[in-house]
């Protein structure tokens, strides 16, 4: 037998794919975890323990939150700042971690949106300006939503184009007769016929030349003049012959009730930009520089409105557009960006795109920036992706960020970036899976972390948002045999989901939506018997509180360590069988932690009526041994079943195994 001493300094790798087992000669192998469940992994590579929920809002079943939900982040000033939850036909303020009431002095607490229904909730697009938020979808003209003079001061309207391009759905052409004579060969000229054949509905048709030349008409003079933009130049200015010149006409809007309205939306550099309609999925348009509202090209200027088309071969239906460091459009077939060379402004002729990589970005899932690149779910859920400009090639490049955890993604819903505030944060990406529950991944590219966990709830997670820095969650749970969806925050105070706090109280907590569940009940720091919160919704504390309390629902910290493999000189151990005599386990600030199922005592008996106060937290080394048991795993357990602080800064074990060959 060789007794040697091993070290897991971190955990940032976070939780492994199970397909990784063997990998044993992986660096990130040695800094991974089998699961990690209800912890986050910080920047210096401890792993703690995650914050609590607090209950923030029952949404109303007359809103029928079951059908779906929408949370997005509003940033009107530096001090002003709010998440408004989407439902069915209704808009829910939240500024603060506090539900605004009195929308608009209608004695209501939401604000009504009628076209935004629950159907279009989950594929639902959104940009802000300002004061305004706009809010795209195929299904619906676009919607703008507009703060007012105080917090519970909205309006709604639907957005009223100053201009819309047109586009040819149903072709005709036209040979009237008469000659055509062209003021000059390119840019903005005037087109003569030398009989009355044109019309005010003329404007945005085209006139094709033989041999050659194409005009778009932006303006009508008279029947016998326009005003026309080329395309491609004229032969020379002498008169075109009758017949050998047409008028293509059908141009429609491309935007309307029959041909659907804008999916995407964002701003860039003093455009609006929509990306892919009902009818045109795979186009761009961006409107006149500082007129927003106006997307009809007329003279080609620089500040004219532009637009593009993703014609390559594959379907590219545009799921998302992004203002970056570049212009980016992300769709079902790839991911492209708009080439700035020199940084140089977009104008309507150095507006095309070039394709970076083909996997395909899901629709839905709004596309995520953080500091060193913008953040995707691949269309099939599989994989997140990183779209990020390379210095090197001069160029983005994509690539997949959860190769080593792609186990946590389960059919994705929604995902959310928290930006890091400390030192002691990282930026942390949000996934709501299918499966009701989340993939918390922390990043810190600078160091090529990517430390992925898991957090687990009574019921399941169906939606998330984040507010600057408050990260605002909704959750359905079941009480009572009785679905009932709520609007929680974690909050770094709290040790509970769906958690009630409050001050002194008389040992009884009411008003709770738990009935039947069984809660956690911690007053004054110390954690007292769990209850059963009764048909009433309230709980017996074991004794009064004097100072606070919190009541709510539990949830287990679970932290396995992947299958120890010693590298001894006879070669490595996977077939032998292997025993951890001893754990020290690095804490800080600990008030409880179990490893290996045995429990490590955090009191000691040198102060009066211990019992009665908080338990202490600790910071130092807690040794745990007599750990019996064989296997060929020898992995370590550290869980975590009371509503008390935990963070695990690494592991140290001695590990007796077997040395022959």
């Amino acid at each position: 037998m060789s007794r040697i001493v091993q070290i897991q300094t971190n955990f940032s790798s976070g939780e492994l794919d199970p397909l990784l087992r063997a990998r044993v000669d992986l660096q990130q192998y040695s800094n991974g975890a089998e699961r990690l469940e209800n912890v986050l992994v910080q920047p210096q590579g401890g792993v703690k323990r995650r914050p609590g929920l607090k209950h923030l809002m029952e949404i109303p079943s007359a809103a029928s939150p079951a059908n779906g939900t929408r949370m997005v982040p509003f940033e009107f000033n530096v001090s002003d700042s709010y998440m408004l939850l989407f439902v069915n036909q209704r808009m829910y303020v939240f500024k603060d971690r506090t539900l605004i009431t009195n929308i608009n002095g209608s004695g209501n607490n939401y604000l009504t949106v009628s076209t935004v229904t629950s159907s279009i909730l989950a594929t639902m697009c959104w940009t802000q300006s300002a004061d305004t938020l706009i809010i795209a979808h195929e299904d619906i003209n676009p919607v703008t939503i507009v703060r007012g003079a105080s917090d519970s001061s909205w309006t709604v309207s639907n957005l009223a184009f100053d201009g819309i391009p047109k586009y040819a759905y149903t072709v005709s052409v036209s040979n009237p007769s008469a000659t055509l004579t062209p003021s000059a060969v390119s840019g903005s000229i005037t087109l003569t016929a030398s009989a009355g054949v044109f019309s005010s509905g003329n404007v945005n048709q085209y006139i094709n030349a033989s041999p050659q030349g194409r005009a778009r008409v932006v303006q009508y003079v008279s029947s016998t003049v326009v005003n026309a933009v080329v395309e491609v130049p004229f032969f020379n200015t002498t008169a075109v012959a009758s017949g050998s010149w047409e008028l293509e006409a059908g141009y429609e809007d491309v935007w309307s009730s029959s041909k659907g309205w804008p999916r995407t939306v964002t701003f860039h550099e003093g455009r609006m930009y929509f990306g892919g309609s009902k009818s045109r999925p795979s186009t761009v348009w961006g409107s006149k520089v500082g007129l927003y509202f106006d997307f009809k090209p007329d003279q080609a200027y620089d500040d004219d409105a532009v637009e593009l088309t993703l014609d390559t071969n594959s379907l590219n239906t545009i799921t998302d557009i992004l203002s970056g460091r570049d212009f980016q459009i992300f769709t079902t077939g790839g991911e492209f960006y708009v080439p700035q060379a020199e940084l140089q402004p977009i104008t309507p002729s150095n507006f095309f795109a070039k394709a970076v990589s083909r996997n395909g970005s899901r629709i839905g899932i709004r596309v995520q920036q953080i500091q060193s690149g913008t953040l995707y779910i691949q269309r099939q859920g599989k994989a997140l992706n990183e779209f990020q400009f390379s210095d090197t090639t001069a160029s983005y490049i994509s690539t997949a960020i959860s190769l080593l955890s792609s186990h946590l993604l389960v059919s994705p819903i929604e995902m959310a970036t928290r930006k890091a505030t400390s030192t002691d944060e990282s930026d942390t990406l949000f996934i709501v899976n299918g499966n009701g529950d989340i993939s918390a991944y922390s990043i810190l590219r600078q160091q090529n972390v990517v430390a992925p966990s898991r957090i687990t709830t009574f019921g399941d997670f169906k939606d998330i948002g984040v507010d600057v820095d408050d990260i605002y969650v909704v959750t359905k749970r079941t009480f009572n045999s009785s679905d009932k969806y709520f609007v929680e925050y974690f909050d770094s105070t709290a040790f509970t989901d769906c958690a009630f706090t409050g001050g002194s109280a008389g040992g009884v907590g009411s008003g709770l939506p738990h009935i039947g569940a069984t809660v956690n009940v911690i007053c004054d720091g110390s954690v007292l018997t769990d209850e059963v919160v009764s048909g009433g919704g309230a709980v017996t504390f074991e004794r009064e509180s004097t100072t606070s309390y919190e009541v709510g629902l539990p949830f287990t910290v679970s932290i396995k360590t992947l299958p120890v493999e010693p590298r001894l000189s006879v070669g490595v151990r996977t077939g032998f069988k292997k025993r951890i005599l001893e754990v020290n386990a690095l804490l800080y600030e600990t008030q409880h932690l179990i490893i290996n199922n045995n429990p490590v005592p955090m009191r000691t008996f040198d102060t009066v009526d211990i019992l009665d106060n908080a338990t202490p937290a600790f910071t130092g080394t807690k040794v745990v041994a007599g750990i019996l048991g064989y296997s060929q795993d020898a992995q370590i357990t550290v869980t975590q079943d009371l509503p008390l602080k935990m963070t695990l800064l690494g592991i140290e074990f001695k590990l007796s195994v077997h040395g022959g060959t």
